[in-house]
C-alpha cells in the first residue's frame, strides 16, 4: 500500500473577512498549513483554525509568507538573506506558540505562494528558510517543491524534507510550478487533476505543460481550500486515493 500525506493551506481569513471552508476540509486531509498572519490569518483565525486541526487529529504546520496581506503573498519581494530568516523565526514562533498553549506540537513548515516559488529556485533564500527552521526546532518537517532548491537546502541542514507535488497546478518542464500569471497555471478539470495525482504517486511521473514526461517525487499532496470547488475536490481527490490502495500519513517520524 503506498502512503502520502494531504495537505491544504487553511487559516487564510482575516479580520471581518471569510476565506474557504477549514472546519469540512479538515475532515479529509492529513496536514494542514495554517497562515501566519503576514500574507493572511491574524491572531484569533490562527487560535481557531489551531483548534480546529487539533479536534480533527490533522497534523499542525505553519504557512509563513512575505509581509503583503494585499497581495495575498502572490508578489515577488527583494529581501535579504537575514531578513528572510528573521521572517521566517517570527512566523513560526507564533504559530509554535499556539500550538503550545492549546496542547499540540507543531509538526512542519510550507512557505507561501511567491515565498515558496522564489525559494525553489534562489538557493540563497532556500538556505535561509533552512537554516531558521533548524535553528528554531530541528524535528520540524519542511515542506519544498519536489526537486527544488528549498528541498536540497533543507537536507543539508539535516531536516526531514517532505516533497510537495501540486494536485490542481500545473508544471513545466524544470519541474517549476506554471506561473499564476498564465491562463494554464491551473487545472479546473477534477477528475484530470485526480488522475495526475495517482499517476504522480504510483508512477512517479506527471506531464509538463509541453507534453513531456516529468520524474516527480511524491511525499505530500497540496490541494488549495480557497477555491470555490476546494471541498468537492478535495471529497473526490480523497475517495479516489482510497480506491487506488493509497493511504494518508499519521504522522512523520523524528529521530
Amino acid at each position: 500500500m503506498d502512503i502520502v500525506d494531504l495537505n491544504c493551506d487553511l487559516g487564510e481569513s482575516y479580520g471581518a473577512f471569510t476565506i474557504g471552508n477549514d472546519q469540512e476540509i479538515l475532515k479529509y486531509i492529513s496536514s494542514a498549513n495554517i497562515a501566519c498572519g503576514y500574507h493572511a490569518g491574524d491572531h484569533n483565525v490562527m487560535f481557531e483554525t489551531v483548534q480546529l486541526a487539533k479536534r480533527f487529529g490533522v497534523n499542525i504546520g505553519a504557512h509563513p509568507g512575505l509581509p503583503d496581506i494585499a497581495g495575498f503573498g502572490r508578489r515577488e519581494m527583494k529581501l535579504s538573506s537575514r531578513e528572510i530568516y528573521n521572517l521566517i523565526i517570527y512566523q513560526i514562533g507564533s504559530l509554535a506558540a499556539v500550538c503550545k498553549v492549546n496542547g499540540i506540537t507543531l509538526s512542519h513548515v510550507k512557505p507561501h505562494g511567491a515565498l515558496y516559488n522564489m525559494a525553489a529556485k534562489n538557493r540563497e533564500m532556500a538556505k535561509a528558510i533552512a537554516a531558521a527552521m533548524a535553528d528554531f526546532d530541528p524535528r520540524l518537517v519542511l515542506f519544498g517543491l519536489a526537486g527544488s532548491e528549498l528541498v536540497k537546502a533543507g537536507e543539508a541542514k539535516g531536516l526531514i524534507v517532505a516533497q510537495e507535488v501540486f494536485a490542481d497546478r500545473t508544471y513545466q518542464a524544470d519541474a517549476t510550478l506554471t506561473s499564476r500569471m498564465n491562463e494554464n497555471a491551473l487545472i479546473h478539470d477534477t477528475q484530470v487533476a485526480v488522475n495526475r495525482v495517482i499517476r504522480m504517486i504510483k508512477e512517479g511521473r506527471v506531464a509538463t505543460v509541453d507534453g513531456a514526461d516529468l520524474v516527480i517525487k511524491a511525499d505530500t499532496i497540496c490541494v488549495h481550500g480557497d477555491g470555490p470547488k476546494a471541498l468537492e475536490f478535495v471529497t473526490e481527490l480523497k475517495q479516489a486515493l482510497i480506491a487506488a490502495d493509497i493511504s494518508l500519513r499519521k504522522s512523520w517520524s523524528k529521530s
